[in-house]
């Protein structure tokens, strides 16, 4: 237990995934890993991605990497799958979905089995985002299993919470209740050149422009990377401003 600490602490990718799998498969061992590094935690800022099924979510996260790589990033992306029925592990549609990413050998990537855990998220989730902190990655995009409305929990996981919305996902109104509302510091309109868009993005800035958040709404494409680097900008500042409160 003690070598894995000490080759996470090196930023050991072998260990880094065994450390994870430990901790997703609720190893005897994983607690104590847990323990050595907990105090090592806190350096790394977290942004949640939620909303709809169908709304982006992977394209938009593998659109934004390029830009914050640049801004001088390393970045780790956890992506929360439906469970499989058969094996009891992610279904890993994510992967397919950011193979753009996948490709980049600089950026981790890891899919968690949601396992029946309620908000679109894993049990395991804190844990491995603790790991990853102290591997060196000082940025971690979690991407929650796109449940729908009740997809609430991650905002209380991570430092910003993007709610991604797009023209398909049907009536207006009904996209932004039951708590989406509430939670985002960021509200991004995905497929933003498709009709409707427009619409939306009026909807949405007249429901949570009040809110004490005061997020920002923005109209963005991952297909044709329209508004992707404003979105990059906001979510930078927002960080930067978080941290400095803190």
């Amino acid at each position: 237990m003690l070598q894995i600490v000490k080759r996470l602490l090196e930023g050991d990718r072998r260990s880094m995934a065994r450390a994870i799998s430990m901790v997703d498969n609720n190893d005897p061992d994983s607690q104590g890993i847990i323990r050595e590094i907990f105090s090592l935690t806190g350096k790394s800022r977290t942004i949640g991605f939620t909303g709809p099924a169908g709304a982006g979510k992977s394209s938009l996260i593998g659109a934004l990497v390029r830009n914050f790589q640049t801004m001088g990033y390393r970045i780790a992306i956890l992506a929360v799958d439906p469970t499989s029925p058969i094996t009891g592990g992610a279904i890993l549609g994510d992967r397919v979905r950011m193979r753009v990413t996948m490709d980049d050998h600089d950026v981790f990537m890891r899919s968690l089995a949601s396992r029946g855990a309620a908000g679109g998220v894993s049990n395991s989730l804190r844990n491995v985002m603790r790991i990853l902190d102290v591997a060196g990655f000082d940025l971690i995009l979690v991407e929650s299993v796109g449940a729908g409305q009740l997809e609430v929990e991650i905002s209380r996981i991570v430092d910003i919470t993007i709610v991604v919305l797009t023209p398909q996902t049907g009536d207006n109104i009904q996209s932004i209740k039951a708590g989406l509302n509430e939670i985002g510091e960021i509200y991004a309109i995905n497929k933003g050149d498709l009709e409707g868009s427009g619409n939306l993005f009026n909807s949405i800035l007249e429901y949570v422009g009040g809110t004490d958040k005061k997020p920002s709404v923005l109209k963005v494409s991952a297909r044709t990377g329209e508004g992707i680097k404003d979105l990059a900008s906001q979510i930078d500042e927002k960080l930067i401003s978080n941290k400095a409160s803190i």
